[in-house]
């Protein structure tokens, strides 16, 4: 991750325009093998983080919400990497070897050479890399009905 975002911090969005934009200051400091977890209750807005995450890397496609395809893969429209949003729930859900079924998955681009972003992905998309991104997303702490408080700390694990 590019230093044009701080490794650590905390702020309150708003409204979903502000959490657009807080996720593309994100995705323009993103970089190939970068991991992002997305952790927040139901409706704490990770997908649409998600969707100024992609604005920021410049990434065809409508992001939506992975939940039933597992994980969607969205190509660079300038040469950088592609952005990989997954649903890790369902993966740690299965009952099975989670890193087995997104192999399985056949995604046209290698994990390493993407940024993935992973909603509900604590618990499994920190197996994928040693250095990660948290985001923990809250919405009881926002100052109105529509705020959201976004953590954000860089994990390396030993």
């Amino acid at each position: 991750m590019l230093d044009t975002f701080p490794r650590a911090g905390q702020r309150e969005c708003p409204d979903l325009p502000a959490t657009h934009q807080l996720g593309e200051e994100l995705g323009r400091a993103l970089e190939t093998g970068d991991v992002v977890i997305l952790d927040g209750p139901l409706g704490a807005g990770k997908t649409t983080f998600t969707q100024g995450i992609a604005r920021g890397m410049q990434v065809k496609g409508r992001v939506t919400s992975p939940t039933f395809i597992i994980a969607r893969e969205h190509r660079s429209t300038v040469g950088g990497p592609a952005l990989i949003h997954m649903d890790a729930y369902r993966l740690l859900d299965s009952g099975t070897d989670p890193l087995g079924e997104l192999d399985a998955l056949d995604l046209d681009t290698e994990l390493d050479q993407a940024v993935v972003v992973a909603e509900w992905g604590a618990g499994l998309a920190e197996q994928l890399e040693q250095d990660y991104l948290l985001v923990r997303i809250d919405r009881e702490a926002g100052s109105c009905a529509d705020a959201r408080v976004f953590a954000w700390s860089f994990n390396h694990r030993n």
